[in-house]
């Protein structure tokens, strides 16, 4: 099933219902990073996270950066997602690898901690980005950015995450937010029907195993509350935006005598993004355009 995100409404507007499958792109992110099990896990929900979080956003060059630091092996994890489909990220210790937890998962809150901060920042294309802090709950991640929704938007919400990963790589990944607007938080009978829905959800990587779709994952939590579920389905990819020019202009800003040396020591320069580990090299003529750049600009 390809990459999307599909969205509904319930409760004649009342309730937001976003679900994105993310299998391939999580996938890609873990053989770029070299991602071991619970690695994988860990970028793979932050990466769902960041999608869902991004599908409110209005203007098409807004995006949402995500940014757990916890006090575990796995250090941080940083993601950057847009409401055009594209997302990236990294986890600073790719490697990192832990027993199952108690209950036979991969121990994402292990590795990322359970003491720490969730760091979220909107930028919504114009003016100054909105930034918000929250502490970690349990670095399972979705309880986190569940947190997040409550205590910095005040909206009461549900998010559901999973990545399923095999030895051949990841076959399930993906997630659910629900949200329930201020125009349906005031029917209690709704809101606890709904809660005892999603507690019973055995996670969202096993109803993707199953074969279904999201807009019957939105039927069975949603479908006797007036589920209405767009026909728009919007395609996901990861994707970065590095390329050989911004290199050169970061090599650039390094200066003509650190130029000269890379030249001397190490006849050019490499350089390895963060986001998606491609490597960019320049050699010593790049390196020396360079320096004749900066000089005529004198």
């Amino acid at each position: 099933m390809a990459d999307q995100l599909v969205r509904a409404t319930a409760a004649e507007g009342g309730i937001r219902a976003v679900g994105v499958i993310t299998t391939r792109l999580t996938e890609e992110a873990r053989q770029r990073h070299k991602l071991s099990y619970v690695a994988s896990a860990a970028l793979g929900r932050t990466m769902a996270a960041g999608l869902l979080l991004a599908s409110s956003m209005k203007r098409i060059d807004s995006r949402v950066n995500i940014r757990v630091k916890g006090d575990g092996p796995l250090g941080g994890i940083l993601v950057d997602a847009g409401p055009d489909g594209t997302v990236r990220g990294y986890v600073d210790n790719p490697s990192v690898e832990l027993p199952p937890n108690a209950i036979g998962k991969l121990d994402v809150g292990g590795a990322v901690g359970h003491k720490g901060y969730l760091y979220v920042v909107r930028d919504v294309g114009y003016g100054y980005p909105y930034s918000s802090t929250v502490e970690l709950v349990s670095g399972e991640i979705g309880e986190d950015v569940t947190q997040y929704l409550v205590s910095s938007e005040q909206t009461p919400s549900a998010l559901v995450l999973g990545v399923f990963v095999e030895p051949d790589g990841v076959t399930a990944a993906g997630g659910l937010l629900i949200q329930v607007l201020p125009k349906a938080a005031r029917d209690e009978a709704l809101v606890e029907k709904l809660e005892s829905r999603i507690a019973k959800l055995s996670g969202f990587t096993p109803l993707l195993q199953e074969g279904k779709t999201l807009p019957q994952m939105f039927e069975e939590l949603l479908g006797d509350m007036g589920l209405e579920v767009f026909p728009e389905t919007q395609m996901l990819r990861f994707h970065c935006g590095c390329s050989f020019d911004r290199v050169l202009g970061a090599l650039k800003m390094l200066g003509q005598d650190e130029l000269q040396d890379m030249i001397e020591k190490d006849e050019g320069a490499e350089a390895v993004c963060h986001f998606c580990g491609e490597v960019y090299r320049a050699n010593s003529d790049e390196l020396q355009q360079l320096i004749l750049d900066l000089q005529a600009e004198v």
